[in-house]
């Protein structure tokens, strides 16, 4: 299974990398969006700032987009999840619009939000019941605001401001917490998504 991780061009990808690494699985970085959505899996990195990233999204970013609507089984981390939706407000430049919705700042006297916080799965998610991850790695800003709650698979809380921290739309999950730093829970938890991913790949 070939793994592509979307290089922002904002910072080190060497430990979301090595978190998914197994058998069977070959991970590369890639700085260029087209060639990122021909690989079996994209990763959207949770490094950098929305505008930034939006930059070097944009020559590619019809083609990635209609390859996840195609069924392309991507992950999005942190800022990787923000980039799923239409925009945000930490800065200019469209996101992949896969859910409708902004991205705003927290509400919260504490930010950014920096540690260990609970996430709670809403009912009958798989990914969740198959990777467990009760408490995650958080280190952010700005948070996921969908025009509905449909799309959100779990739920964490910052100072009473409640936000999605799991989302999915087809073949797309983000997350706002970074499992890569979470842990073996966190690793389990990638991997479990790869394994899903493969099921998809075996039916596009």
């Amino acid at each position: 299974m070939k793994v592509a991780i979307f290089d922002y061009g904002a910072g080190n990808l060497h430990s979301l990398a090595k978190a998914l690494e197994r058998d069977g699985t070959a991970v590369t970085i890639e700085s260029d969006p087209v060639r990122a959505a021909h690989a079996d899996v994209l990763v959207l990195p949770g490094v950098g700032a929305f505008g930034s990233a939006t930059e070097r999204l944009a020559p590619g970013r019809d083609a990635m987009r209609a390859a996840i609507l195609d069924g392309l089984p991507t992950i999005g981390i942190c800022l990787g999840m923000q980039l799923l939706f239409d925009g945000s407000e930490e800065g200019a430049g469209a996101g992949l619009g896969l859910i409708p919705g902004h991205v705003t700042r927290l509400h919260a006297v504490r930010v950014p939000q920096i540690g260990w916080n609970e996430v709670v799965p809403v009912a009958g998610e798989p990914l969740f019941a198959t990777a467990p991850l009760p408490i995650a790695y958080f280190a952010n800003s700005f948070v996921a605001r969908p025009a509905d709650d449909a799309s959100v698979i779990a739920w964490t809380e910052h100072e009473g401001d409640r936000f999605p921290s799991a989302v999915r739309a087809g073949s797309a999950v983000g997350v706002q917490f970074h499992p890569e730093k979470s842990s073996t829970d966190g690793v389990r938890f990638l991997h479990a998504f790869l394994d899903e991913a493969g099921t998809m790949k075996g039916s596009r």
